[in-house]
C-alpha cells in the first residue's frame, strides 16, 4: 500500500497518475475535498480508498501502529497559497500535521517522501542551494514558505534526513492545477488570457539589470516532478533534502513565447505595473541546484521548457479532457 496525502490536489492527484502509469493501484487517497472542483483530478485515477485527512490524521495519532501495511507515504498534503494569512492554520495544516505523518511514517519503517518548495530560500540572495549546511541561514519571505522551512529545520536538527526525503519544488506547472485559482501557474493563466484577448500581461520590472518580462524562474513541469517522486519510491534507500528543478532559469518572456508558439499565435505581450505590496517580496530569479539529486543517482533529464509548454497546451488545455 502507497499512502499519497494531498492527492486530490495538482503534484498529488499526479504522482497517483504516475504510478498508475507504473501499474500501481494499491493507494490510498488523502485529502479534504471541500467544496473546490479538484475532486475532477480524481475520476480517471485507480486507487484502494480514499481517506478525509483529519480521519487519516485520527488514526495515525491514536492507534500508532500502521493499519495499512504501508510501504510509503507520500506527503503531498498542504496550503500551498503563498498568499494565506492565517498563520495558526498554517503552522496546524503545513508544520505540525507534517510532524505527526513523519513521526508515524519513522515509527513504523515507512518510507517518507515530504513536498518543501523553493519558496524556503526567500530572496535568493543567498543561492538556491540545497546543502543541508545552508538550512539553518534561510529566511522565507511568505509564511507558506517559513512552514515549509519550519519542517525542515525540524528534520534537520533531529537527523531525520538520513531516513527521510523532503523536496523543494520549484516552480512546478502542468496538467490538474486547474482548481487552484490565482495559484495557478502563468501558463496556465496565459493560455486563457491569449485565448480571450490574444495577448499576456507580464509584469514590469522594477530593477535596472531585468528587462520587463526578463524576471526569471526555474519552471518544471510536472510530469518531470512525479518522475522524480516514483523515482524515489523505487529507491527506499535513498534519503535527503533535495531540490526538484529544471537547474536553468528562464525568463517569463520565453515562457510567453513558449506558450504563444504552441498555440500556433503571433506573440503579443503587454506588460503591467506590478501591485505594491508584491515589490518588496518579488524574487526576480530562481535556479534549482541540482547537484545532489544527481549525485544520489536520478539520471533522467527534466523536459525543457518549450516542449513541456507544447505538451502541456497541445496535450492537455486544447482537449476536451484536459486530466491526466
Amino acid at each position: 500500500m502507497h499512502i499519497v496525502t494531498g492527492a486530490a490536489g495538482f503534484i498529488g492527484s499526479a504522482i497517483v497518475w504516475k504510478l498508475n502509469q507504473l501499474g500501481v493501484t494499491d493507494i490510498l487517497v488523502v485529502d479534504d475535498l471541500g467544496r473546490s472542483e479538484k475532486w475532477k483530478n480524481l475520476v480517471k485515477l485507480r486507487f484502494e480508498d480514499y481517506i478525509h485527512k483529519k480521519d487519516f490524521l485520527h488514526l495515525v495519532v491514536e492507534k500508532g501502529e500502521d493499519p495499512f501495511g504501508c510501504e510509503s507515504i507520500i506527503h503531498m498534503g498542504a496550503c500551498s497559497s503563498t498568499t494565506e494569512t492565517d498563520a495558526n492554520y498554517l503552522m496546524d495544516n503545513n508544520y505540525r500535521y507534517t510532524q505527526m505523518v513523519c513521526r508515524f511514517a519513522l515509527n513504523n519503517s515507512i518510507k517518507f517522501i515530504n513536498a518543501s518548495s523553493a519558496a524556503t530560500y526567500g530572496d535568493g540572495s543567498l543561492g538556491f542551494d540545497d546543502d543541508l549546511d545552508r538550512i539553518e541561514s534561510l529566511r522565507p519571505l511568505n509564511m507558506y514558505g517559513y512552514t515549509k522551512q519550519l519542517f525542515d529545520l525540524w528534520a534537520h536538527r533531529a537527523k531525520l534526513f538520513d531516513h527521510i526525503v523532503s523536496l523543494k519544488f520549484f516552480n512546478v506547472f502542468g496538467p490538474n492545477e486547474y482548481h487552484k485559482g490565482d495559484m495557478m501557474s502563468v501558463v496556465r493563466k496565459a493560455f486563457d488570457q491569449i485565448n480571450q484577448t490574444g495577448k499576456l500581461k507580464l509584469f514590469k520590472s522594477y530593477r535596472k539589470e531585468y528587462e520587463d518580462g526578463g524576471q526569471q524562474r526555474d519552471f518544471v513541469y510536472v510530469k518531470d516532478v512525479v518522475d522524480v517522486v516514483a523515482w524515489l519510491v523505487e529507491h527506499p534507500d535513498v534519503s535527503g533534502l533535495f531540490n526538484v528543478g529544471c537547474g536553468q532559469a528562464r525568463s517569463w518572456n520565453e515562457l510567453a513565447e513558449a506558450v504563444f508558439r504552441a498555440m500556433n499565435k503571433p506573440v503579443n505581450v503587454e506588460y503591467v505595473d506590478m501591485p505594491e505590496t508584491l515589490r518588496e517580496k518579488y524574487q526576480y530569479f530562481t535556479q534549482a541546484q541540482m547537484r545532489r539529486l544527481k549525485d544520489a543517482g536520478y539520471a533522467k533529464p527534466f523536459t525543457s521548457l518549450e516542449d513541456a509548454a507544447a505538451d502541456y497546451v497541445q496535450r492537455h488545455l486544447m482537449q476536451a479532457d484536459q486530466y491526466l
